[in-house]
């Protein structure tokens, strides 16, 4: 509102965010969304009362840009600024949210009156402390380049260059579709503990899909990569280049691809992108809000056998570079490396602020939101089973008769049971030992405490995804990151079209 308060335009403030290069465990000034501190404090004034007993205002600064190029011609390209803040207050088990897209003081106090109501809370006079907190040392993605210093251009010419190498691959490529998505983020979170934490958060997914036809067989293969770093990552050691080529052997590959067999068989899965699995059928059911509800196959299995001796599974967002990695999380925590599951017993689960203290366990840095007019929810960082000791080579020489799957597409799992179906988009018979024909229309059916306890051997070949997973909850998208060692599952249950 005019003449509330001086007002500088989002230009202004977003060119003196990219100047100054801002840390974790530093306190980003309230300058940055033209605002001052003690404006802030007020606003967390109003939402800190008796009945309330946490409350945060969490501000953010996006600039967001995607180009996409089909068939050698430019279809879209968009650039977007958007800008706010989310006033949240917590009363016992109740979350009042309010946010606004105008930072002026009125319009904070408003939001701060908006969630301390929906808390249903009166309001009152607690005073809010001052002291700043430090909050960690990460320092997971400093970047010589902002991503917003690359030019529209740049980025049309690295597509070029991804169209004509995937139909240099096969004359059999007939369609090439690709995109960059860029994301420039600064993030701040002021708390009524006093905490004022602040991060850049670089972030960039480059994706290819190709399509390949032969008469009448039209296959599709997609391939892509990203994480927190430079643009210049996509040039270093050819990296676009070798998705479009990955992209473009997916889709060749497939079009000799026979039926799947169905049935319950033994199941190799490769390393890497494969951990989406992990992530969907058991990743989920560890995370705390379905466990304090009771609604996750995991509740109250603490310190109890969920899965085979030989599986170790973990959550961690300190990995640098990592599309799911955090310097802090949404709630100004840093984040950790969680065990969530060691040598097959249950350690843990992954944790926000509200459910740690309800829970009565340990912060794990796992608050997150997709941005600020969402709540914040317990979320995966990268989560993937660590490496165990057998060759590859001797898992899949152990199967007689199965399947070995190398990539997975879409799926669908019941958080309230495990229960999951995956569609492979990349797998292959396995005939006494040997990987042989690829197999189209293959998906996994069953339950993720079920298949951990499957697991007979864990390969020493642990790969994480390359860089392109995005997680849906509750409505909200997040970046993640995935990862899996080759393993076997003695017994899972194969749909497909061949007995």
């Amino acid at each position: 509102m005019p003449g509330l308060v001086k007002r500088f335009s989002l230009a202004q403030i977003l060119m003196v965010v990219l100047s100054v290069e801002i840390m974790s465990e530093q306190v980003v000034p309230f300058e940055h969304f033209a605002l001052e501190e003690r404006e802030v404090e007020q606003a967390l004034a109003r939402v800190h009362v008796r009945a309330v007993d946490y409350a945060d205002i969490y501000f953010e600064s996006t600039i967001s840009e995607s180009v996409s190029m089909e068939e050698g011609i430019v279809k879209r390209a968009v650039k977007s600024i958007a800008q706010g803040a989310g006033v949240r207050a917590t009363a016992g088990e109740k979350t009042g949210f309010a946010y606004s897209d105008d930072l002026s003081p009125r319009d904070l106090e408003i939001a701060a009156d908006t969630a301390r109501y929906i808390a249903d809370s009166p309001q009152g006079d607690v005073p809010v402390p001052v002291t700043h907190r430090p909050v960690g040392t990460h320092n997971l993605y400093p970047l010589e380049q902002p991503l917003t210093d690359v030019a529209t251009q740049e980025r049309v010419d690295l597509l070029n260059l991804i169209d004509q190498e995937a139909r240099r691959y096969d004359p059999r490529i007939t369609k090439v579709m690709a995109s960059i998505n860029t994301n420039h983020k600064v993030m701040l979170v002021a708390t009524t503990e006093g905490l004022r934490a602040g991060d850049v958060q670089p972030l960039s997914r480059l994706q290819v899909t190709c399509i390949a036809e032969e008469g009448s067989n039209r296959q599709v293969g997609t391939f892509g990569g990203g994480g927190r770093m430079a643009f210049s990552y996509y040039h270093e050691q050819d990296r676009a280049l070798a998705y479009a080529r990955e992209a473009a052997r997916q889709a060749i590959l497939n079009l000799d691809a026979v039926d799947a067999p169905a049935g319950i068989l033994p199941v190799v899965l490769g390393s890497g992108w494969p951990g989406i699995l992990l992530h969907e059928a058991v990743g989920h059911g560890l995370e705390a809000d379905f466990n304090r509800k009771k609604t996750s196959a995991f509740s109250n299995l603490i310190g109890q056998r969920v899965a085979s001796d030989v599986c170790t599974i973990v959550d961690d967002g300190t990995l640098p570079a990592r599309r799911g990695s955090l310097n802090i999380d949404d709630e100004g925590t840093p984040t950790t490396r969680t065990v969530l599951i060691e040598d097959g017993i249950l350690r843990g689960y992954i944790t926000d602020r509200l459910n740690a203290r309800l829970m009565g366990i340990p912060l794990t840095g796992n608050g997150r939101r997709e941005d600020f007019r969402s709540l914040v929810l317990p979320r995966m960082t990268n989560t993937f089973m660590l490496a165990g000791t057998s060759e590859p080579e001797d898992i899949l020489r152990s199967v007689k008769k199965g399947l070995y799957a190398v990539s997975f597409g879409g799926g669908q799992v019941d958080i309230t049971n495990g229960k999951f179906v995956f569609s492979a988009s990349e797998a292959y018979l396995i005939e006494d030992g040997q990987v042989t024909k690829p197999v189209k229309g293959a998906t996994l059916i069953g339950s993720g405490p079920d298949v951990l306890k499957q697991v007979s051997m864990v390969g020493h070949d642990l790969q994480l995804d390359s860089g392109i997973g995005t997680c849906g909850k509750e409505g909200q998208s997040v970046p993640v990151g995935v990862g899996l060692p080759t393993i076997r599952i003695d017994e899972i249950t194969v749909g497909g079209t061949s007995a």
